[in-house]
């Protein structure tokens, strides 16, 4: 926008920057805009209608006016919470200093474009990820309280909530009731999704709904709701529709059931099938701890049985007498062994005394020995006198000593010894 700058001395008055900016928005050419219709005013009487047109990815809405011939033509195509393509042109009213969008055509968005779209929005969320199986979390067992977004008193609040207590009656709910089709589905759930996340008591959250046609199941589809779901900490089950309807954020959802009728029964286990299978439990657990019982008491009777245990003194009654027969034996065998040997040295005895000098001298033999010369001066000095063994080894006058039985006596030789040797006497 030109003119004279301002200041706050000399500021525009209303009336100047709203002409201003009406110049600025009539500039402007007609476009083509889509969205969801989220309300449609149209009263009797009056030639310009209102319409609310809002962007189903973002909090974004803007305001329509066009002709009521133009709604009535459009017939069920111009009603809230479809999706639509208005053509028109930007214009600025002076008077309430608003900015609307004049329409001169509204058409329908058909069911191929819609579909088309859901597609490129499913290959988008799955190139981000939002898809993987990695990511999806499992559920809990038995859940302190479940967390239920549905519309209010529908078919589908019944089935969950009727199949869950049916399976496990002390089940817990905390129900957040929304519009499910429509403009104001999208924000209700999103912040119902919010809500549910942050309570610490709820363990899971089920988003469930009957089935529809694809214009009713449209807000299942939305990016906005997908990303909410896929940014839930808490595990999210999706339970929307009948089996053929497969709704984006079935894929987004950590878990997907057919129907709002088997989410009830995924969500908590079965009593009666729980308390068989406790029971089973507990008579296998009976059953083996009777087994090893018994196991254990054959085993200790067994080794009661056993003779170290069930007399422990006969075990060293036994070796005590094997020891005292070892030692009997030993004895015996020492005491024959040396009666062998005392037997042996009285033979050896015997017969050194028959082979000994002294046995020969009784028998009337003697024992000669020359006195040497020294030895008479020498006595008791321990000289040896040596034993004649022949006649030429003394001489005429020699001394000898005459060994007998019962002692010894001195003579002198007469004569050589070679005389005596011839001397027949």
């Amino acid at each position: 926008m030109s003119g004279a700058p301002t200041s706050p001395e000399s500021p525009w008055p209303v009336r100047t920057v709203a002409r201003k900016i009406a110049e600025w928005v009539d500039r402007l050419g007609a476009v083509w805009v889509e969205g969801q219709l989220a309300q449609v005013t149209a009263r009797p009487g009056t030639g310009t209608a209102f319409l609310t047109l809002r962007d189903p990815a973002a909090d974004v809405s803007l305001q329509l006016t066009c002709p009521v011939a133009l709604v009535r033509e459009g017939g069920p195509a111009v009603a809230e919470g479809n999706r639509v393509v208005v053509h028109g042109k930007p214009s600025f009213f002076l008077g309430r200093g608003t900015l609307s969008l004049r329409v001169d055509r509204i058409q329908a968005v058909g069911l191929g474009e819609l579909l088309a779209r859901i597609e490129r929005l499913r290959r988008l969320l799955a190139a981000e990820g939002l898809f993987d199986v990695a990511r999806k979390r499992p559920l809990p067992f038995l859940p302190a309280r479940i967390g239920l977004i549905t519309g209010r008193a529908s078919a589908a609040e019944h089935d969950v909530v009727s199949n869950a207590t049916a399976r496990w009656p002390s089940v817990r709910f905390r129900v957040e009731h929304t519009a499910t089709q429509g403009s104001l589905a999208v924000p209700q759930i999103v912040e119902a999704l919010g809500v549910l996340d942050r309570d610490p008591d709820v363990d899971v959250i089920v988003l469930a709904r009957g089935g529809g046609s694809v214009e009713d199941l449209l807000p299942f589809s939305d990016e906005t709701l997908c990303r909410a779901v896929a940014d839930c900490r808490t595990p999210v089950v999706s339970a929307i529709g009948h089996e053929p309807d497969t709704p984006l954020v079935d894929h987004v959802a950590d878990l997907r059931c057919s129907t709002p009728t088997e989410a009830g029964r995924r969500l908590v286990p079965d009593l009666a099938e729980e308390s068989a299978r406790i029971a089973g439990l507990r008579d296998r657990a009976r059953r083996a701890l009777h087994g090893w019982v018994d196991r254990e008491q054959r085993l200790l009777a067994a080794l009661r049985a056993r003779p170290v245990l069930a007399d422990p003194l006969r075990a060293m009654q036994s070796r005590h007498e094997e020891i005292e027969r070892l030692r009997d034996r030993t004895r015996a065998a020492l005491e024959r062994g040396l009666a062998a040997r005392a037997t042996e040295v009285e033979h050896l005895r015997a017969r050194l005394t028959t082979l000994g000098p002294a046995a020969t001298l009784a028998r009337g033999y003697a024992v000669v020995q020359r006195v040497p010369d020294e030895a008479q001066d020498a006595q008791g000095r321990g000289i040896a006198w040596p034993v004649l063994r022949a006649t030429d080894e003394v001489g005429d006058g020699d001394r000898v000593r005459i060994r007998v039985a019962d002692g010894a006596v001195t003579a002198r030789v007469v004569g050589d010894g070679a005389a005596r040797q011839d001397d027949p006497s």
